[in-house]
C-alpha cells in the first residue's frame, strides 16, 4: 500500500474515532451508570455513593447504581474500573486517601493520580479512635496507658492495611510509642461490627460510623487538629495534645482513563448540582458526614499534594 494511501486510512480512522466519541458525549447518559465502590457496603464511601444515587434523581435522567467490589485495600474495584470501557457508564467512587495509600504500599500498576480521569470530589472522611461502649477505656489516655502496660496485647481494628484508617492508627501507635495487635477488616461496616462485637479493644474508623450506633460505640477522638463539623461533640487529638499522624481522605469520583471530556464535564456538573442539594446534605447528615465539593482538576491537585505529604509518613511506617 502506498504511503499516501496509508496516511488516508489513518486519517479516516482518527475521524471515525472522533465522531464516535462526540456521539457518545452528545447522547450521554442513555442508560444506568454503575458507580463502583471498592469497599463493602456500610462504610463511609459507600454512604456517599448511596446518597449520590438517591439525590441524582432530577439531575441525571438515568439511575446511578452502586456496585460494591471490595478487596485489596480498594484495588480490586479499581482494577475493574481501570479496565472498563471509557464510555461514562462505569465510574468509581473511592476514599481518595485510602486509594492513594493503597497504591503506595501495595504491589500494583495502578497510579492514583494518572490511571483515571478525575471527575470531582464530593466529600471528606476523617478517621477516629473508637471503643466498644462497654469498654473500660473512657479516654484516649486510658488506651495509651493500657497499651503501654500490656505491650502487644490490645487488639486494634481498621478497614484494611494501607488505607488511611490503618495509616492513621499506625501513626497514633508510633507517635505514642505503643504496640498493639493489628486486626484488619474489609471496609468500615465490618470494622464497626467487629468493634461492637468486641473482637477488638479499639479501632480506627470513620467518625461518621458513630451515627446511629451511639449506644454501641464510643468515639474517644477524631484524628485531626480540630473537631469534625458534623460530629462536633467528639474531641480532636490536636486539642487533647495527643501526637497523631495527620491523614484524612477526600471522597472522589473517577472515570476510566480516556472517557470523553464532554462526558467527564457533564458528570462533574451533575455532581456539583447534587452536592448543592439540601436533600444530599440531609442524607449525609443522617450518616454523620456532609458534602465537600471540588471539581476534578482541584481534586487531583489536592490528592497530588497529599501524596507529597504522605510519602515520608508511609516510608517511616513501612520501613
Amino acid at each position: 500500500m502506498k504511503r499516501r494511501t496509508l496516511l488516508s486510512v489513518a486519517i479516516a480512522a482518527v475521524a471515525v474515532t472522533a465522531m464516535a466519541t462526540a456521539s457518545i458525549a452528545a447522547d450521554w447518559p442513555k442508560r444506568p451508570i454503575n458507580l463502583v465502590v471498592p469497599y463493602k457496603a456500610g462504610g463511609g464511601t459507600d454512604a456517599y455513593a448511596r446518597a449520590i444515587s438517591a439525590a441524582a434523581e432530577g439531575i441525571l435522567d438515568v439511575p446511578v447504581v452502586v456496585v460494591n467490589k471490595p478487596g485489596s485495600g480498594g484495588l480490586n474495584g479499581a482494577n475493574a474500573v481501570v479496565g472498563a470501557r471509557p464510555d461514562g457508564y462505569t465510574m468509581m467512587m473511592t476514599s481518595g486517601g485510602s486509594f492513594l495509600l493503597s497504591t503506595m504500599t501495595r504491589d500494583t500498576d495502578i497510579d492514583a493520580l494518572e490511571s483515571f480521569d478525575f471527575v470531582a470530589q464530593v466529600g471528606q472522611l476523617q478517621t477516629s479512635l473508637m471503643v466498644p461502649v462497654n469498654s473500660p477505656f473512657q479516654s484516649v489516655q486510658d488506651v495509651i496507658d493500657a497499651a503501654k502496660a500490656n505491650p502487644g496485647q490490645l487488639r486494634w481494628a481498621h478497614s484494611g492495611r494501607g488505607g488511611f484508617h490503618h495509616v492513621g492508627g499506625m501513626g497514633f501507635l508510633a507517635n505514642n510509642d505503643i504496640e498493639a495487635q493489628d486486626v484488619p477488616f474489609k471496609g468500615g461496616g465490618p470494622t464497626r461490627a467487629a468493634l461492637i462485637g468486641e473482637q477488638a479493644d479499639f479501632g480506627f474508623l470513620g467518625v461518621q460510623q458513630l451515627a446511629g450506633f451511639e449506644e454501641q460505640l464510643r468515639a474517644l477522638a477524631v484524628n485531626s487538629q480540630d473537631r469534625d463539623g458534623i460530629m462536633s461533640e467528639v474531641p480532636a487529638f490536636g486539642e487533647l495534645g495527643v501526637p497523631f499522624a495527620a491523614v484524612s481522605s477526600p471522597v472522589i469520583v473517577f472515570a476510566p482513563k480516556g472517557t470523553p471530556a464532554d462526558v467527564v464535564a457533564a458528570m462533574e456538573a451533575a455532581l456539583e448540582q447534587i452536592a448543592a442539594k439540601p436533600e444530599f446534605a440531609e442524607l449525609l447528615a443522617s450518616r454523620g458526614t456532609g458534602p465537600v465539593y471540588q471539581n476534578g482538576a482541584d481534586a487531583k491537585a489536592a490528592l497530588s499534594a497529599m501524596k507529597e505529604d504522605a510519602t515520608p509518613l508511609v516510608q517511616s511506617l513501612t520501613n
